[in-house]
């Protein structure tokens, strides 16, 4: 459809707001009766306040929003573009496309947050110090609660069993302070998301190994990303099976510990937990290094030490990126004919329009920073509580102010491929996806060239540092008008490009994501039928005896290649005509299921070579793939010049993880005979205004009972806020009746003693408690367990009830990959899981936490 002409010159002061359903509605509209889209919008990306209310109606209001404050940054400089020349660019999703942080965050008065979607913290890592590790805990939270993804590395922690001078004697090594790390991460709300958080430590170091099992466990790490520094030393002595020397500190000519290991066995175990869990992921460390334009500034800070939680944007310490998108397929003219042609003309312009509107979004995201620093400045602490997160933000802004780092990406190279009518993972294809991406990193260069003539270079620019460099030398190689201008001009950021993923951007788009294949032109949905549904088919009833109808769902593009040769999208196809149909179109053995993996890690070695930061790709491989497969892709990754990589076998997340915890058992006869002493969590809540908690008894780390209660009164309990677990102790009072005692022992070991919890709680929440204990104990799985109370009903209930508290305490405990049972609210799918507490559709990758 035609969008509706905007008058974009209109301010946004007027302060109407819409209901969820209106915006719904003119959502739906705007994407052509897209649910799936008009959904993700209103709840993502529509601007609102804390208390729900929603200020925009559709996209078009907020692209009006930010093409207002862009076009009021370019004022700033000469030439400056209109706000309808910005407008036009990015409405309809058509040709750029902010990432989430730019997108919701412009011209967003709400919200106090960063436009940053990607942060790396610590000096060169998190100090070898528990002042240094908990300096980089607060950090991490600081970011978090602005929105940001964050990682670092933790190679500069000293190994297991080094010498201290402490009370401990020996170091802890890593892996305890990856779990602080990520607890810290599940804690951090972000608009109903929980952050997201990246671990890496090299190879090199003594406990990397200690490191690349850390996950192996469920119920562990579940709050962070994991991925190993990979350097071409180890790598050769895999090649060739020769010893490997680990050492500490990773990087010192002089280590004060070195450890000889079995390179090949180290390998094989990072194939094996790749192959099992997905994770880790590998950064190839030293392709990293060497093509990376800020480490030409190492000395000055800008030394990269780790990469943001996709592993995209490799950083340094305290600097950031935003993220932009540009829809290829757009570009495609006369797209699924044999007149069909790539606009090189308008795509070259655009992308440095692209550039331009990065770097006007660098001057939004300083206002931004000075916006939380004068937060800080009013915040009713004192001077030394607020010191680390001042002094953080304040850090940020410098590596911002001076680098001025920016992050161009790509979406629906897949779809671009399809109408170009070549076949992804094809040696054509191929080519000419690396010569789009070519053509982009020159543009986006020559654009940050004649931004450095009418705005300046960015302040520590030194040409001679730069010499050297292999992604600057092949720039300039291709581009005469580049290496020309560099040398009069300078240039204005000091980094430009990445691919990163784009999920929900892709949804607005209406594309394939990033540079993936499409995953499926064609499938089915199933949608419920209501026992007084009229005019529906029953395709499919589950073993709870509920119906569905099922429908076809088109792939966009798949659809669009229909209707231009002129094939019915109307007609209620059957499997054998739809399979015919997909073999007539370009999407034909062209999905990520059919594409050669081997020849996908080439490609991405190919286009890796005109993205100045990295490629957030995975390799998604079925269910029977070997262990040798992902060993070859690996392998082939280092040679084509990957800088990282990722795997996925499917089902490799649904239960297949070294699990801690028995399987759950539909049935059970007898419960187990509960010892006196049991391990408990405690789990802080609000019940409507008031304060809770819930002491969470564990067998084998399963929950086996649950008491709940007023924290902080008279007739309650006074926990400190540090006690995260302690011991329920079951006793005997003077009667002989059964009293249970919770123990807890404070940061000096002292420990304390509350007796008898039953006496300390209220005796309605009391019953219902015992009520939930006795299922546990009898072996009800955890996800019928947290249905059970969520069904429970009370008078004026608020989403702070006493019922969704405990099925949040509860929920932390449903193994990853477990089905849930319910209904996605996004796609309506019924493909949804539990993924770390948070229930996640498999379908469209909607995700609802708590």
């Amino acid at each position: 459809m035609e969008l509706r002409d905007i008058d974009v010159k209109k301010s946004m002061t007027s302060k109407k707001t819409f209901t969820n359903e209106e915006a719904y509605q003119s959502s739906l509209e705007y994407f052509n009766g897209d649910d799936l889209a008009a959904r993700v919008w209103v709840n993502k990306y529509a601007l609102k306040d804390s208390f729900g209310n929603i200020y925009e109606q559709n996209p078009n209001d907020m692209h009006k929003r930010l093409a207002a404050e862009i076009s009021r940054i370019e004022s700033k400089y000469p030439n400056p573009m209109s706000e309808e020349q910005i407008f036009d660019l990015m409405k309809g999703f058509k040709y750029l496309v902010p990432q989430g942080g730019p997108m919701t965050g412009i011209g967003n008065k709400y919200q106090i947050a960063s436009l940053s979607n990607c942060f790396v913290i610590g000096e060169t890592g998190p100090s070898d110090s528990y002042g240094g590790i908990m300096k980089v805990d607060q950090e991490q939270v600081q970011l978090m609660k602005r929105r940001g993804g964050v990682g670092h590395d933790l190679s500069q922690i000293r190994p297991s069993g080094s010498p201290v001078k402490n009370s401990a004697l020996t170091s802890t090594g890593i892996v305890p302070f990856m779990e602080r790390f990520s607890n810290s991460t599940r804690e951090v709300a972000q608009d109903g998301r929980r952050g997201a958080l990246m671990l890496s430590v090299s190879v090199k170091h003594p406990d990397s190994e200690s490191f690349i099992d850390a996950k192996m466990t469920e119920g562990r790490i579940t709050g962070a990303n994991v991925s190993v520094k990979i350097h071409d030393d180890f790598m050769e002595s895999v090649r060739t099976n020769t010893p490997y020397v680990q050492q500490y500190p990773i990087e010192s000519k002089q280590p004060t510990f070195t450890k000889q290991t079995n390179p090949v066995d180290l390998w094989n175990k990072i194939v094996h937990n790749a192959w099992k869990s997905a994770e880790p992921g590998i950064l190839f460390w030293d392709t990293i290094i060497k093509e990376s334009i800020p480490d030409c500034y190492s000395d000055l800070g800008y030394k990269t030490v780790s990469t943001n939680p996709c592993g995209e944007i490799p950083l340094c310490p305290y600097d950031s990126c935003r993220l932009l998108a540009i829809n290829l397929y757009s570009y495609v003219e006369n797209p699924f004919t044999p007149n069909a042609k790539f606009n090189f003309k308008l795509f070259t312009q655009h992308v440095r329009y692209a550039q331009r509107l990065m770097d006007d979004i660098i001057d939004l995201e300083l206002e931004k920073i000075d916006a939380i620093i004068q937060k800080i400045d009013l915040d009713p602490e004192s001077e030394e509580v607020k010191r680390t997160e001042k002094t953080l933000w304040i850090n940020i802004k410098r590596k911002a102010e001076e680098g001025r780092r920016t992050g161009i990406g790509i979406t629906a190279e897949g779809d671009m491929l399809a109408a170009m009518n070549l076949k992804y993972g094809s040696e054509n294809a191929t080519d000419f996806a690396v010569e789009v991406q070519r053509t982009l990193a020159i543009n986006a260069y020559l654009g940050s060239t004649e931004l450095a003539k009418e705005r300046g270079a960015f302040s520590i620019y030194e040409p001679q540092r730069e010499v050297q460099n292999p992604f600057i030398s092949r720039i300039k190689a291709d581009s005469p008008e580049f290496a020309e201008n560099l040398e009069k001009y300078g240039r204005r950021n000091i980094a430009l490009l990445t691919i990163a993923p784009t999920g929900t951007t892709s949804l607005m788009t209406q594309t394939t994501s990033g540079i993936e294949p499409v995953f499926m032109p064609v499938y089915k949905r199933r949608r419920k039928v209501n026992p007084n549904d009229k005019n529906v088919q029953i395709d499919y009833v589950d073993e709870v005896g509920d119906s569905f109808e099922e429908y076809i769902v088109f792939h966009h593009k798949f659809l669009e290649w229909m209707k231009i040769n002129n094939i019915d999208t109307s007609k209620k196809y059957s499997s054998e005509e739809l399979d015919e149909l997909i073999t007539k179109s370009p999407y034909h053995k062209a999905t990520s299921n059919d594409v050669d993996w081997v020849e996908k890690v080439r490609m991405q070695g190919l286009m890796q070579k005109y993205v100045d930061h990295s490629i957030s790709v995975t390799i998604n491989l079925p269910a029977d793939a070997t262990e040798e497969l992902v060993s070859k892709l690996y392998f082939t990754a280092w040679e084509s010049g990957c800088k990282g990589i990722t795997v996925y076998r499917d089902g490799s997340r649904s239960g297949v993880l070294v699990s801690a915890k028995p399987k759950e058992k539909s049935v059970v006869e007898k419960p187990k005979q509960r010892p006196k002493e049991l391990i408990a969590d405690v789990v802080r809540f609000q019940n409507n205004k008031e304060k809770w908690i819930a002491f969470i008894g564990l067998i084998d780390g399963v929950p086996y009972e649950i008491f709940t209660g007023l924290l902080d009164d008279e007739d309650g309990l006074l926990i400190p806020r540090v006690i995260t677990s302690g011991l329920i102790i079951k006793n005997k009072d003077e009667s002989g009746n059964s009293r249970y005692d919770f123990q807890y022992s404070n940061k000096r070991g002292i420990k304390t003693t509350i007796e008898g919890l039953s006496h300390k709680f209220n005796p309605e929440f009391w019953n219902y408690a015992k009520l939930i204990s006795s299922v546990l104990r009898h072996g009800m799985p955890i996800t019928n367990v947290v249905d059970l109370v969520s069904s429970l009903q009370f008078d004026n209930e608020t989403i702070n009830s006493w019922k969704v508290g405990v099925s949040r305490a509860l929920k932390k405990y449903i193994p990853n990959g477990t089905k849930s049972g319910a209904t996605c609210t996004s796609c309506k799918s019924t493909n949804v899981i539990y993924q770390e507490g948070c229930l996640i559709c498999k379908d469209c990758g909607s995700s609802k936490c708590g």
